[in-house]
């Protein structure tokens, strides 16, 4: 069962304002390996230049390794976490002057960063969720922003996974407890 809030409820909680844009881990690699390609970029691409237009702050978050030897036992699960190349970590979108970037080793932006300092400090309490993988640090992060006292808002077609039935669950579950709407929508709310 999807969320029922109304038109009005939905633009109070977006008042850019109130509102924080983060860009999911859009590194080339994880992008390279998504069902829809070319209908994600877009769709990001339309709602960051929305916040741009209206000065909704960007933030993108980069996955950073561990360094050797302060790895946590989770890595044996993970064996291809620090395995790309470097140019297989490069953004996908690139951050402009005055765009957050928050390297993190987490599914969590709030773990082991400043990401809920920032938010507290600025006031804001609505963080827009885009980005890769919908299923993993998306929906983690989602739902972290919620038990913290945040409002999660996410973007249907400006989130992916390499996953395509995994990204579906994901968003099937975060419609239940959170708002979730398409790219052309938020820019129509962000004008």
């Amino acid at each position: 069962m999807a969320l029922s809030i109304s038109q009005e409820t939905l633009r109070d909680i977006l008042k850019p304002s109130n509102s924080v844009l983060v860009v999911w881990d859009a590194h080339r690699a994880l992008y390279n390996a998504i069902f829809n390609r070319d209908e994600f970029l877009k769709a990001l691409n339309t709602v960051i230049e929305a916040a741009r237009r209206v000065k909704v702050p960007v933030v993108f978050t980069r996955i950073t390794p561990y360094p050797r030897g302060f790895e946590p036992p989770t890595v044996k699960l993970m064996q291809w976490r620090g395995g790309f190349k470097s140019e297989d970590m490069e953004l996908v979108v690139k951050p402009q002057e005055g765009d957050l970037v928050i390297d993190k080793n987490t599914w969590s932006i709030f773990v082991g960063t400043n990401f809920e300092l920032l938010l507290r400090n600025s006031g804001r309490s609505t963080v827009v969720f885009t980005g890769i993988a919908t299923e993993i640090g998306v929906e983690t992060s989602a739902r972290h922003a919620y038990a913290l006292g945040f409002i999660p808002v996410i973007v249907s077609d400006a989130v992916s996974s390499g996953n395509r039935e995994a990204h579906e669950r994901s968003l099937q579950n975060m419609r239940a407890f959170f708002p979730v709407l398409t790219s052309s929508d938020l820019a129509k709310l962000w004008v």
